[in-house]
């Protein structure tokens, strides 16, 4: 029985981890059909969508049979309870990822992203892309001091989000008031996609550690 538990529970690991590697995955690609005006990179992150939603079934479905099933109780319990929130917290990812991608098909064929703003969105994309490539490592090692990281990854993107502001708000700005929505919603869903990355490891943490990560 206990070797049924553990097979399980590794199986819950790697849903896990594809989880991760499809969120990151969903963000470089709806980034790229951002930046490029790329349809086809936009189009396949809402084809591929319903993909993170299956692995998330899974996750739970795994672990509400491991709970019913092998009535887990102290550091065992909270892998289970762990594995839920990592999970939650993945799938907004991929939502935020999908909205990405509906931003730059709304404008296809011209960019949405006006051209004073390209590289601060570049450089949110590539954050963002690595803290996803960092979760899948952390899930799968269960690795607390790369989890550790992402809170300074996040800092860097939330520096960037203020940058975009900034830009916006300059008296030189000649863009209007439609441009500046965009961006105000692209820039959010950057942030968000960042927060729930940060939310995950933070979970992890608390996994290995035992111990609630600092707000």
């Amino acid at each position: 029985m206990r070797d049924e538990y553990r097979v399980q529970l590794a199986v819950v690991g790697e849903l896990l981890s594809a989880m991760a590697e499809h969120v990151g995955q969903a963000m470089r690609e709806a980034s790229r059909g951002l930046l490029s005006a790329d349809r086809a990179a936009a189009d396949g992150v809402l084809a591929d969508h319903a993909e993170v939603g299956a692995l998330r079934s899974q996750v739970e479905e795994r672990t509400y049979e491991v709970l019913a099933l092998q009535a887990p109780v102290a550091s065992d319990l909270r892998v289970v309870l762990t594995a839920q929130h990592v999970a939650a917290d993945m799938e907004r990812m991929g939502n935020l990822a999908r909205h990405v991608a509906r931003a730059a098909l709304r404008r296809y064929p011209e960019n949405a992203v006006v051209p004073e703003l390209t590289e601060v969105f570049a450089q949110m994309s590539d954050i963002a892309v690595r803290m996803a490539d960092k979760m899948h490592t952390v899930v799968a090692e269960r690795d607390a001091t790369r989890a550790a990281e992402l809170d300074r990854d996040d800092d860097e993107l939330d520096a960037l989000h203020r940058r975009m502001f900034a830009i916006m708000f300059a008296p030189d700005w000649t863009h209007g008031a439609e441009a500046a929505v965009d961006a105000a919603l692209l820039g959010r869903y950057y942030e968000r996609y960042a927060d729930h990355a940060v939310n995950a490891a933070a979970q992890v943490i608390y996994l290995v550690t035992g111990e609630v990560a600092a707000p």
